[in-house]
């Protein structure tokens, strides 16, 4: 389904019943991504998949202003809104998750509990983030001098996806044909506009954020394990689970094993 806001049109897509579980892929991806996870959380949850700003079937407007990631929050919220759904679950993986956090910052009143796949709160210090816009707009300009296909090549062989070489070529394929399918333009705002660079620094709220918080990881990304153990010690209520043999994304390296540990932590009483 479609909706717009703020002149923009967002795709949204919901699988199963239950409480509203609102997932938030990650840079290049949509929210078709998760569609194999129903089976496992249809029992407890009705998935909410919306194709963040500038990818999958969502809208790429030329204007950066909607692609600030407070922005994609205040959508979030509207959406919400206009489902008539008060109070939701989130996860989100890598952007989606930083924009997850950011949503439940800015609107902790609709938040039950949260889930962070391989997730940062940002960097810390203004001179990171300056340094990291800067590498984001050098790689935005890649994206629209050399088009989305040798974008999605050099993508594909960062350090930060090496772990997936291991999958199955079907899977592989896959994968990067939905990285294929999103806008030069969308994904090319999406850094200038959503990346870690661009976004505020989350560290010094985490402690605000009381509610069930759920950290997942891959036991062989060890910059974002890092990252989760210092998140672990600062939010007051905190669950960490390192994923073994899986890199960045554990739901396409493990999904079986993900979705078991999402699943578990989902099924948890929660008093708020």
């Amino acid at each position: 389904m479609n909706y717009v806001i703020n002149g923009v049109r967002y795709h949204v897509d919901t699988w199963g019943n239950g409480f509203p579980l609102l997932l938030l892929h990650g840079f290049t991806g949509n929210g078709e991504s998760w569609r194999e996870f129903v089976p496992c959380w249809e029992g407890h949850s009705q998935s909410i998949a919306i194709d963040i700003i500038g990818h999958g079937n969502s809208e790429s407007p030329a204007d950066i202003v909607h692609y600030g990631i407070e922005e994609s929050a205040d959508v979030i919220n509207i959406l919400l809104e206009k489902m008539e759904i008060d109070t939701i679950d989130v996860l989100g993986y890598s952007m989606g998750g930083r924009l997850a956090m950011t949503f439940a910052l800015k609107y902790p009143e609709r938040v039950r509990r949260i889930i962070l796949e391989s997730a940062t709160p940002g960097l810390r210090t203004e001179e990171e983030r300056q340094a990291r816009r800067q590498q984001d707009a050098k790689l935005a300009e890649k994206i629209r001098e050399e088009g989305i296909i040798r974008f999605i090549d050099y993508w594909e062989n960062i350090p930060l996806f090496q772990s997936q070489k291991k999958l199955p070529e079907s899977n592989r394929a896959g994968i990067r044909n939905q990285r294929l399918a999103n806008s030069i333009e969308g994904l090319a705002n999406c850094l200038n506009g959503m990346g870690t660079g661009a976004q505020p620094s989350w560290w010094k709220d985490l402690s605000k954020m009381d509610l069930p918080v759920l950290l997942v990881t891959g036991g062989l990304d060890r910059k974002f394990c890092r990252i989760a153990e210092e998140m672990s010690k600062v939010l007051p209520n905190c669950q960490w689970e390192s994923v073994q043999g899986a890199g960045h994304a554990i739901h396409v390296e493990k999904p079986e094993i993900f979705g078991t540990i999402v699943s578990g932590f989902l099924s948890q009483k929660v008093d708020r």
